[in-house]
């Protein structure tokens, strides 16, 4: 037994001089092979390239095209003072590695079990940038710490912060402080104050969250605490630290010129989408160097952005977004999330949230189909008050007053945009009956139970309701938008590509072909009653058969509808809420509508919507309600559910020209009953 205790020290007194050795022999090695590799290049083509769904090009994400290279020498005393203190304080003082900032980060994380706590060295930073991709995994760091030996065996340090400071990512498509500098304020980067300064410099941290034009409140608190900790660090002395942090900063309204304006709602969609696909931050997406192959249609992009101004005029701040997808996949075609992307960034397609009057009709009317109501179900159009449960008085009215004074159907109800009509079944079938169709419908925001959620009073986005007529279009299978086929790295690997899902069945495939045929009467003339339908403004534009709703608010206004393949979706109003006052602009989204519908199927075959089994059609006389016959009146083809179609037909209309005998009266009675 003595004998092993001598010996246990002197194993373990051999097995650390071991490791030990493999240390040194492995930073020998790996000293040794940085050097015999030569300088790795201090730049590297990272330009994120986006394409099209026949793949062709429509966007580039390069980390060269927005920037300008200045030498070191030329770059301003305050953003190279800035960044040292707030990125590196001891650049200048290490080997590359921040042995005492890594030591608590790998503390931290060990405690966390991730990898989130960072201690990168500029170094670091630009051998990230330069060489890799921005996953969070050891290999990554290994990698990182490779390319950082390189770098600091092979360039001095002066060189170092050059190619950082002319590579780095400042957001909006600009790299380089020079680059980022013109863009924010419309100067040199020699000529920036130093509050100007301590906000580009705090930009890299997360240009999504930093940057003054998405986020001005963070933006502005990160600037004060630089300033502030440049002050401590007695770069800065009390009167200049004073005039900065008072300085009120004015951006440069023509920055926006490099950014790129084709597509530009869609691209920061499909980048958005990536990221979110990769786990990476947007910026990261944008410098990494990628191929991103989305679902965009080119040409119908085009004739969308091409029709808005033709439609809206451009002295007016009137804004629209215009959402187009494949009913039957969710890949989206076309976007706009408003009138200029150079002006406004913001995508009020997807973002913006507003009432949508009667296009949100569809929701309560398929609750009725699936309630036993059918395209004859007849209801009272007329002045009503509706006494609620809490003892309220309830009064809808229609479009400028008008009523039938008299019952309508159910098909007449939705051509004509009945408002009484959807109220009285709305009450009906209950309130809440309408909130959860809405939510089988895919509309996950705040919809209160109350009579008025029929006319469309809860607020929804461009994108939710589009998706959810596609569910409508295509049989009831639910869908979900997406803009990303596939993703290919800069190394060439194919790290991502889209599998179609299967389709769950949501609706049900017979009730959702009735309320699409329903929706096609807002275009049918024969159904005009107290007034012409809603869609006959644009009935003469449109070549093939299209299902949809229009929908008014006070300050709003919607055109949704699809065809058996496409939905397309038109929102227009103002961004402050204002009373839409001028009638011609109440007709700008049915008018977009229209064109980029027709623009979508240019030189497709016609199609038709295919018919359920358990669905029959049935041709109805429109005065009567009853199955038409060839000597009626006015009739139309309606579907129902097998077994609720009516089975007794009109009656003859006789013209008292012909013989007063009977001899048709009885004819029709021998063959029709």
């Amino acid at each position: 037994m003595k004998r092993r205790k001598k010996r246990l020290p002197r194993i373990i007194f051999k097995l650390g001089f071991y490791m030990v050795a493999v240390v040194l022999l492995s930073v020998i090695g790996l000293l040794g092979v940085s050097y015999l590799m030569g300088p790795p290049p201090m730049s590297t083509e990272q330009n994120t390239m986006i394409y099209s769904n026949n793949e062709k090009i429509i966007g580039v994400e390069s980390a060269f095209e927005n920037r300008f290279w200045i030498e070191l020498d030329d770059i301003s005393d305050k953003v190279i003072a800035t960044t040292i203190l707030i990125e590196d304080k001891h650049f200048y003082d290490h080997f590359g590695f921040d042995i005492k900032r890594i030591g608590g980060a790998i503390l931290k994380n060990i405690q966390t079990g991730s990898l989130r706590e960072g201690a990168s060295t500029i170094t670091q930073q630009l051998a990230r940038n330069l060489y890799l991709t921005h996953e969070k995994t050891w290999v990554r760091k290994l990698k990182e710490a490779f390319y950082t030996i390189q770098l600091e065996m092979h360039y001095t340090k002066d060189e170092i912060l050059e190619g950082y400071l002319n590579t780095i990512y400042y957001g909006h498509g600009a790299y380089g402080i020079e680059t980022a500098s013109q863009y924010f304020f419309g100067k040199s980067q020699e000529d920036l104050s130093y509050a100007e300064a301590a906000m580009l410099v705090g930009i890299p941290k997360g240009p999504t969250h930093y940057s003054p034009f998405n986020n001005e409140e963070k933006a502005v608190a990160r600037k004060d605490l630089i300033l502030k900790t440049l002050w401590r660090g007695n770069v800065i002395d009390d009167a200049t630290y004073y005039m900065a942090a008072n300085e009120k900063l004015e951006y440069d309204s023509n920055g926006e010129k490099m950014i790129q304006e084709f597509a530009g709602h869609f691209l920061d969609q499909a980048i958005s989408e990536a990221a979110g696909i990769l786990e990476l931050p947007e910026e990261e997406i944008r410098s990494g160097g990628y191929r991103l192959y989305t679902t965009l249609d080119e040409d119908l992009q085009t004739e969308l952005e091409e029709v808005i101004p033709e439609v809206i005029p451009e002295d007016t701040e009137l804004e629209t977004a215009i959402y187009s997808m494949d009913i039957h996949t969710g890949a989206v075609l076309a976007l706009s999330g408003g009138k200029n992307y150079r002006n406004s960034e913001f995508n009020r397609a997807t973002s913006a949230e507003r009432m949508p009057g009667s296009s949100f009709k569809p929701f309560l009317y398929y609750t009725a189909l699936e309630s036993g109501y059918t395209p004859l179900t007849e209801l009272m159009s007329k002045p009503t008050a509706f006494r609620l449960n809490n003892g309220e008085i309830y009064e809808p009215s229609n479009f400028n007053h008008y009523y039938a004074y008299e019952p309508i159907n159910l098909a007449q109800a939705i051509a004509l945009s009945d408002n009484v009509y959807a109220v009285r079944t709305n009450i009906y079938l209950g309130t809440d009956r309408l909130v959860e169709t809405a939510k089988k419908f895919g509309i996950d925001g705040d919809l209160p139970s109350v009579p008025s959620l029929a006319l469309g009073t809860a607020a929804v986005s461009l994108e939710e309701l589009v998706n959810a007529y596609s569910m409508l279009g295509n049989g009831g299978k639910e869908t979900s938008p997406y803009t990303i086929e596939k993703i290919i790295d800069k190394h060439d690997r194919v790290i991502y590509e889209r599998e179609q899902p299967r389709q769950k069945q949501v609706l049900n495939e017979k009730t959702s072909f009735i309320l699409t045929h329903l929706l096609s009467g807002i275009f049918e003339p024969k159904l005009n009653g107290y007034m012409p339908v809603t869609g006959s403004p644009i009935s003469n534009q449109l070549s093939r058969l299209y299902a949809g709703k229009s929908g008014t608010t006070a300050s709003d206004n919607w055109m949704v509808g699809y065809s058996p393949s496409i939905a397309t979706g038109v929102w227009t109003g103002y961004d402050d809420n204002r009373t839409i006052e001028l009638v011609q602009e109440s007709t700008y989204a049915k008018e977009i509508w229209a064109r980029v519908m027709e623009a979508a199927h240019k030189d497709q075959p016609q199609e038709n919507f295919p018919v359920p089994d358990g669905v029959v059609g049935v041709p109805i006389d429109l005065e009567t309600g009853l199955r038409a016959t060839p000597y009626c009146g006015e009739n139309i083809i309606m579907y129902f559910e097998e077994g609720t179609e009516p089975m007794d037909y009109c009656e003859p209309q006789i013209n008292p020209d012909q013989e007063e005998d009977g001899f048709f009266k009885k004819w029709f009675q021998m063959f029709f009953g």
